[in-house]
Protein backbone atom coordinates (compact mmCIF):
# COMPACT_ATOMS: atom_id res chain seq x y z
CA UNK A 1 0.00 0.00 0.00
CA UNK A 2 0.93 3.60 -0.86
CA UNK A 3 2.42 5.73 2.06
CA UNK A 4 1.32 8.76 0.45
CA UNK A 5 -1.94 10.80 0.54
CA UNK A 6 -3.18 13.64 -1.28
CA UNK A 7 -4.61 17.12 0.54
CA UNK A 8 -6.86 19.21 -1.56
CA UNK A 9 -6.54 22.66 -0.28
CA UNK A 10 -8.21 25.68 -1.33
CA UNK A 11 -5.41 28.58 -2.59
CA UNK A 12 -7.37 30.94 0.12
CA UNK A 13 -8.75 30.25 3.18
CA UNK A 14 -8.11 26.76 4.02
CA UNK A 15 -9.10 25.89 7.51
CA UNK A 16 -5.60 26.06 8.86
CA UNK A 17 -6.26 23.49 12.36
CA UNK A 18 -8.14 20.92 10.24
CA UNK A 19 -4.77 20.92 7.85
CA UNK A 20 -2.22 21.15 10.74
CA UNK A 21 -4.24 18.54 12.86
CA UNK A 22 -4.82 15.72 10.24
CA UNK A 23 -1.43 16.39 8.39
CA UNK A 24 0.11 15.49 12.03
CA UNK A 25 -1.75 12.35 12.65
CA UNK A 26 -0.91 10.98 9.51
CA UNK A 27 2.63 12.15 9.24
CA UNK A 28 3.07 10.56 12.64
CA UNK A 29 2.02 7.40 11.45
CA UNK A 30 4.77 7.30 8.83
CA UNK A 31 2.38 8.56 5.82
CA UNK A 32 3.51 11.10 3.46
CA UNK A 33 1.46 14.52 2.90
CA UNK A 34 1.53 15.75 -0.65
CA UNK A 35 -0.60 18.65 -0.77
CA UNK A 36 -2.94 19.89 -4.34
CA UNK A 37 -4.94 22.98 -5.04
CA UNK A 38 -6.09 24.90 -7.86
CA UNK A 39 -2.79 27.44 -8.26
CA UNK A 40 0.51 27.02 -7.65
CA UNK A 41 2.48 28.52 -4.93
CA UNK A 42 1.69 29.48 -1.46
CA UNK A 43 -1.88 28.84 -0.21
CA UNK A 44 -3.35 30.87 2.46
CA UNK A 45 -5.02 29.71 5.49
CA UNK A 46 -8.03 31.40 7.17
CA UNK A 47 -6.19 31.59 10.08
CA UNK A 48 -2.77 32.46 8.60
CA UNK A 49 -1.12 29.59 7.72
CA UNK A 50 0.93 29.39 4.94
CA UNK A 51 1.69 26.16 2.83
CA UNK A 52 3.11 25.31 -0.08
CA UNK A 53 1.29 23.67 -3.23
CA UNK A 54 3.05 20.51 -4.87
CA UNK A 55 0.33 20.32 -7.41
CA UNK A 56 -2.70 21.62 -9.35
CA UNK A 57 -5.82 19.69 -9.35
CA UNK A 58 -5.28 19.24 -13.02
CA UNK A 59 -1.47 17.74 -12.49
CA UNK A 60 -2.56 14.75 -10.19
CA UNK A 61 -5.57 13.47 -12.31
CA UNK A 62 -3.75 11.00 -13.89
CA UNK A 63 -1.58 10.14 -11.09
CA UNK A 64 -4.20 8.56 -8.15
CA UNK A 65 -2.03 5.23 -7.72
CA UNK A 66 0.29 7.05 -6.62
CA UNK A 67 -1.70 7.90 -3.48
CA UNK A 68 -3.21 5.66 -0.46
CA UNK A 69 -6.23 8.17 0.06
CA UNK A 70 -7.22 11.61 -1.29
CA UNK A 71 -8.56 14.19 1.73
CA UNK A 72 -10.18 17.44 1.46
CA UNK A 73 -9.87 20.35 3.47
CA UNK A 74 -12.83 22.70 4.70
CA UNK A 75 -12.67 26.12 5.47
CA UNK A 76 -14.27 28.70 3.61
CA UNK A 77 -12.47 28.87 0.42
CA UNK A 78 -13.28 25.04 0.30
CA UNK A 79 -16.38 25.96 -1.15
CA UNK A 80 -15.16 27.22 -4.20
CA UNK A 81 -14.65 23.84 -5.44
CA UNK A 82 -18.32 23.10 -5.44
CA UNK A 83 -18.90 23.68 -8.50
CA UNK A 84 -15.10 22.68 -9.74
CA UNK A 85 -15.18 19.79 -12.22
CA UNK A 86 -11.59 18.95 -11.59
CA UNK A 87 -12.17 18.41 -7.94
CA UNK A 88 -15.14 16.32 -8.71
CA UNK A 89 -13.13 14.33 -11.33
CA UNK A 90 -10.57 13.62 -8.65
CA UNK A 91 -12.99 12.91 -6.29
CA UNK A 92 -14.98 10.66 -8.36
CA UNK A 93 -11.34 8.90 -9.99
CA UNK A 94 -10.62 8.08 -6.59
CA UNK A 95 -13.83 6.54 -5.72
CA UNK A 96 -13.99 4.13 -9.08
CA UNK A 97 -10.58 3.00 -7.77
CA UNK A 98 -11.92 2.15 -4.07
CA UNK A 99 -9.53 4.23 -2.80
CA UNK A 100 -10.33 5.97 0.41
CA UNK A 101 -11.70 9.41 -0.03
CA UNK A 102 -12.26 11.84 2.73
CA UNK A 103 -13.09 15.48 3.62
CA UNK A 104 -13.77 17.68 6.27
CA UNK A 105 -15.68 21.02 7.65
CA UNK A 106 -17.59 22.22 4.45
CA UNK A 107 -15.58 20.13 2.28
CA UNK A 108 -17.99 17.02 2.43
CA UNK A 109 -20.67 19.15 -0.14
CA UNK A 110 -17.31 19.02 -2.41
CA UNK A 111 -18.02 14.80 -2.10
CA UNK A 112 -22.00 15.26 -2.25
CA UNK A 113 -21.90 17.21 -6.01
CA UNK A 114 -19.45 15.26 -7.08
CA UNK A 115 -22.15 12.58 -6.79
CA UNK A 116 -20.19 9.70 -4.52
CA UNK A 117 -22.29 10.11 -1.78
CA UNK A 118 -25.73 9.58 -2.74
CA UNK A 119 -26.93 6.48 -0.46
CA UNK A 120 -23.94 6.70 1.86
CA UNK A 121 -24.17 7.98 5.44
CA UNK A 122 -21.74 11.50 5.82
CA UNK A 123 -21.65 14.80 8.05
CA UNK A 124 -20.50 18.28 7.38
CA UNK A 125 -20.32 21.49 9.03
CA UNK A 126 -23.07 23.27 10.24
CA UNK A 127 -24.39 25.49 13.04
CA UNK A 128 -27.90 26.49 14.49
CA UNK A 129 -28.23 29.55 12.34
CA UNK A 130 -26.91 27.67 9.42
CA UNK A 131 -27.84 24.51 8.82
CA UNK A 132 -27.89 24.73 4.78
CA UNK A 133 -24.64 22.72 4.50
CA UNK A 134 -27.04 19.37 5.33
CA UNK A 135 -29.39 20.27 2.86
CA UNK A 136 -26.56 20.16 0.25
CA UNK A 137 -25.71 16.90 1.28
CA UNK A 138 -29.06 15.68 1.03
CA UNK A 139 -29.72 16.73 -2.09
CA UNK A 140 -26.87 15.04 -3.36
CA UNK A 141 -28.60 11.61 -1.88
CA UNK A 142 -26.27 11.77 1.12
CA UNK A 143 -27.99 10.72 4.55
CA UNK A 144 -27.12 13.22 7.17
CA UNK A 145 -25.68 12.31 10.11
CA UNK A 146 -24.96 14.45 13.42
CA UNK A 147 -21.47 12.97 14.68
CA UNK A 148 -17.96 14.26 14.07
CA UNK A 149 -16.69 11.69 12.05
CA UNK A 150 -18.62 9.26 10.34
CA UNK A 151 -17.39 6.25 8.24
CA UNK A 152 -19.38 4.65 5.14
CA UNK A 153 -17.19 2.35 3.40
CA UNK A 154 -14.33 4.06 1.46
CA UNK A 155 -15.91 7.61 2.34
CA UNK A 156 -14.89 9.67 5.88
CA UNK A 157 -16.20 12.73 7.04
CA UNK A 158 -16.06 15.28 9.86
CA UNK A 159 -17.90 18.14 10.59
CA UNK A 160 -15.12 20.45 11.65
CA UNK A 161 -11.75 21.94 13.54
CA UNK A 162 -12.57 19.87 16.53
CA UNK A 163 -12.90 16.86 14.57
CA UNK A 164 -9.81 16.78 13.10
CA UNK A 165 -7.85 14.41 15.00
CA UNK A 166 -10.34 12.14 15.34
CA UNK A 167 -10.73 12.45 11.52
CA UNK A 168 -7.22 12.11 10.96
CA UNK A 169 -7.26 9.11 13.44
CA UNK A 170 -10.08 7.21 11.43
CA UNK A 171 -8.02 7.81 8.20
CA UNK A 172 -5.10 6.22 9.53
CA UNK A 173 -6.88 3.42 10.95
CA UNK A 174 -9.24 2.99 8.09
CA UNK A 175 -5.67 2.59 5.45
CA UNK A 176 -4.02 0.31 8.27
CA UNK A 177 -6.30 -2.24 7.69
Amino acid sequence: MSKKVLFVIASQDYQDIEYQNTRKVLEDKGFNVEVVSSSYGKAKGKLGGVVLVDYTLSEVLNKSEEYAALIFIGGPGATGYFDSEKAHSLAQKFFKEEKLVAAICIAPGILAKAGILSGRKATIWHSKEDRSPINILKENGADFVDSSVVEDGNIITANGPEASEQFGKKIVDCLSR
